[in-house]
């Protein structure tokens, strides 16, 4: 599908870090969010968006556990983290479907945003369920990652100088489970919100699909999708304005435009660390070899201006550029 692209925003799109995370302020963010989809419309895109949960799923577990000591009584259930997963992409998903719906209808046009709830089918014998490195919630300092640690028995990792996160299980996702109902709402035209948070982990056995508690990477969620959908650009949007190579040295270089066999080779020389940017390039890399035909890194401000060649880090496969090659993978779509 030509002209179609896919955007996956982080959490803290809506949630800066250290913010406290209001709901007002994450619907001021989302409208503004909106107007940038509203504009790509109004330039002939169909427009995909997904989107992170790691700030929200961690203040909804952190609510269940405060009001813990008084749940028996009340008798309100135990809150599972696949079921925090799960609100988190209902709650973001109506903040954006109005959001946009409201810029849509502003500029005059007809489209509509629907939200997908997503479920994301995993491994159960995945290794990352017993090596949890998923951030979420807010900003910890030592002393506050400690207690939580020896009190509510978090697991928790220094993400920064002086700073903390809880960390959960983060598998990969194997198969989206409504790749094929999304890509009808996309060829109807209509904005499509899915795979929130990287979707609902779910494991599949004899007996069908289970729930099971993890909080997947949007970004490997969203390689995923815009493969399985055909959409033709994926963009994952990150806190820079481009993609850089020997970062912060005297040497710092910005990729513009560049071969996936040349990302790949700056990937195997350790250029994007796992806490930085691999998880992104990993994606773009997985998109592109599944029948992608470009990815752009850029940030949220630069969003239109990176589509448009202007902006951002964009990565193509230059065979692509060969009409059976390209037949082939519109043919796929």
């Amino acid at each position: 599908m030509s002209r179609t692209v896919l955007v996956a925003i982080g959490g803290n799109a809506l949630v800066l870090d250290g913010e406290a995370g209001s709901v007002p302020r994450q619907q001021e963010r989302a409208a503004v969010f909106a107007d940038q989809v509203a504009d790509l419309v109004a330039d002939g895109w169909t427009v995909v968006v997904t989107h992170g949960n790691g700030p929200q799923v961690g203040f909804i577990l952190r609510r269940g556990e405060l009001v813990a000591p008084e749940a028996q009584i009340e008798g309100l259930p135990e809150l599972p983290l696949w079921l925090a997963v799960a609100d988190s992409q209902g709650g973001i998903g109506h903040m954006l479907t109005v959001a946009i719906d409201t810029a849509l209808a502003r500029r005059g046009l007809p489209s509509r945003a629907v939200a997908v709830l997503t479920h994301a089918e995993v491994d159960g014998a995945d290794p990352a369920f017993g090596n949890p490195t998923k951030p979420i919630g807010s900003r910890l300092t030592a002393e506050a990652a400690r207690l939580r640690a020896s009190q509510e028995g978090w697991t928790v990792r220094e993400t920064g100088p002086g700073t903390f996160r809880r960390v959960v299980a983060s598998p990969r996702p194997r198969a989206i489970i409504e790749a094929d109902q999304i890509r009808v709402l996309v060829r109807s035209g209509a904005v499509v919100i899915a795979a929130g948070g990287g979707g609902i982990p779910v494991v599949r056995d004899a007996d069908g699909w289970r729930s099971v508690d993890a909080v997947i990477d949007k970004d490997r969620a969203s390689a995923l999708l815009a493969a399985r959908v055909g959409v033709d650009t994926l963009v994952l949007v990150t806190g820079v304005d481009r993609v850089y190579v020997s970062y912060a040295t005297p040497a710092q270089r910005a990729l513009t435009e560049v071969d996936v066999g040349e990302v790949r080779a700056h990937l195997e020389a350790g250029e994007f660390p796992a806490g930085s940017m691999g998880p992104k390039i990993e994606s773009a890399l997985r998109f592109l070899d599944d029948g992608g035909r470009r990815v752009v890194i850029t940030s949220l401000p630069r969003l239109r201006d990176a589509l448009d060649g202007r902006a951002g880090t964009s990565i193509t496969v230059r065979h692509h550029d060969d009409p059976a090659q390209s037949a082939g993978a519109l043919g796929r779509a």
